[in-house]
């Protein structure tokens, strides 16, 4: 439930060595805690390069999911599989269109990548609340969508209509921007938490925050970002422990509310 997203954070150079020991250091970190979901893009920099060189080879707790992001239909697929060169992998968990780009084109490629057992799932991905009109006539039109990452937390709660939608339609959802890119965690600094984190096991907002979201009934996975390996342990502790209740998932929301005006 909770995965690991690696956009703008996994984006270093391979040459850079301590760099690349940190972010090796929050895959073994996210794995040994539980952690299975990786998702990465092209759109990312060297991030999936990054992943290449810090996945354990051969690791069967990774779930794997990358994106095709290219208005060209025709390089898709040589897209795709450059990106299972630099994951080192013979196939991919989760391959999806990333923003809509170019979905129209994509998204026959891959159908055809699941049938070939290239891929176990397709999806489509948007994020900062665009595209949802889009996205609402890919789930009610488009046939064999298996997931939809799309954004969704505290302080921006637009996503809502469509995760409902997804639940109808039996598709999976990963939040993206579980903390509004770290902002939302800023603004709770100085917010005391609520008596109700002790009922949930969660010492730090962070945990709090996702069990808020993994608590909604559509949502699947949530993928924060980090670049470090204490934040990871955080994250993780969302795994544990129980999930709030509609009650308790609104004492959360009106503890935050300080902080969101």
């Amino acid at each position: 439930m909770v995965g690991l997203g690696t956009w703008l954070t996994f984006d270093v150079p391979i040459g850079d060595a301590d760099a690349l020991s940190r972010r090796r250091e929050v895959v073994v970190r996210f794995l040994g805690g539980g952690g299975r979901l990786i998702d990465s893009s092209p759109m990312y920099g060297h991030a999936e390069a990054v992943l290449g060189e810090s996945l354990p080879r051969g690791d069967a707790r990774v779930f794997s999911a990358t994106k095709v992001w290219t208005p060209l239909a025709g390089y898709g697929p040589s897209q795709m599989r450059r990106s299972l060169g630099l994951w080192k992998l013979s196939r991919v968990d989760l391959m999806q269109v990333h923003n809509l780009l170019a979905w129209r084109n994509h998204l026959p490629t891959l159908r055809e990548w699941k049938a070939q057992g290239r891929t176990r799932y397709i999806g489509v991905t948007t994020s900062h609340g665009n595209g949802h009109d889009t996205m609402q006539q890919i789930l009610d039109n488009e046939r064999g969508i298996d997931v939809m990452q799309i954004t969704y937390n505290p302080t921006d709660r637009r996503a809502e209509p469509l995760l409902a939608l997804a639940a109808r339609h039996g598709v999976a959802v990963i939040v993206n921007r579980p903390f509004d890119g770290g902002a939302l965690l800023d603004r709770l600094a100085d917010v005391a938490l609520p008596a109700v984190a002790a009922d949930l096991a969660c010492a730090q907002w962070a945990t709090l925050v996702l069990k808020w979201e993994l608590a909604h009934p559509a949502v699947t996975v949530a993928i924060p970002a980090t670049t470090d390996p204490a934040h990871v342990e955080q994250n993780l502790a969302a795994l544990r422990g129980p999930l709030p209740d509609a009650a308790q998932r609104e004492a959360i929301w009106r503890a935050m509310a300080p902080a969101l005006a």
